[in-house]
Formats: C-alpha cells, sequence, structure tokens
C-alpha cells in the first residue's frame, strides 16, 4: 500500500479503501494484509458494540491525513504536505508568495534582457 518512499511510512488514510481508507491505512502502517485489519475491527464491532467502534473508526478517519497523491520523495515535499493537510490555506499562501517572487525575478531578468545597455555590452564583446 505505501507509495510513500521517503524517510519511514507515514500513518495515512487511503485514498482507495472501501470505507474511508482507514483499514487500509492501518494495514500499509503495521505492515499487515487489510483483511486481517478488517477483521479484527469486525470482531470487536461484535464484542464491544456497534456504537464505540463506529465512533473509534470516525475519529480515526478525521485525524488520520489523507494518502498524498503522489509519493513523497523529499523532505521539503513531506514538509509542504504536512503543511499543507493541516492548513490549506496557508500553503495557498506560501505558493503565491513563491510565485510572486519567481515573477519578480522573471521580470528583473526580462528588463535586464531587453535593456539597451544588455545590448550595447553583448555588441561590445563581440
Amino acid at each position: 500500500m505505501s507509495r510513500l518512499p521517503y524517510g519511514e511510512k507515514g500513518l495515512y488514510r487511503s485514498r482507495d479503501g472501501v470505507v474511508l481508507g482507514v483499514c487500509k491505512g492501518l494495514a500499509g502502517y503495521f505492515d499487515l494484509k487489510v483483511f486481517w485489519v478488517r477483521v479484527i475491527v469486525v470482531v470487536l464491532l461484535f464484542l464491544s458494540g456497534v456504537w464505540p467502534v463506529l465512533g473509534v473508526y470516525i475519529l480515526a478517519s478525521l485525524l488520520m491525513k489523507p494518502e498524498p497523491l503522489r509519493p513523497i520523495e523529499t523532505e521539503d515535499e513531506q514538509e509542504f504536505y504536512d503543511r499543507y493537510v493541516s492548513s490549506r490555506q496557508r500553503a495557498a499562501k506560501q505558493l503565491k508568495r513563491r510565485y510572486e517572487r519567481l515573477d519578480r525575478r522573471i521580470r528583473r531578468l526580462e528588463d535586464a534582457v531587453t535593456s539597451r545597455e544588455f545590448d550595447w555590452e553583448q555588441r561590445m564583446n563581440t
């Protein structure tokens, strides 16, 4: 299940699980087969009653982060993913600031290349 090659495996909800992906995420984290995790959940369901297990299951689905869509390869990607999952607005603002800084750098580069001084320097150096 784990498509996360960077660092240790994280505890994530699976995106392709049957019901919210909790059992498949737990199976991947503990390196078990999904079948056995589901069997344990069903046995606990019958032993303790429906509501306690259902409550814990729903709580786990709310607390577990969803599995990343693509593999995390670097520490920066892991940091961004964690930040994005905790606060999407803050991550979007960070991406916007990064884009604006890159845009300013490109504009300065374009200004330098299209300036008359650049043209004169090119003519003098050839």
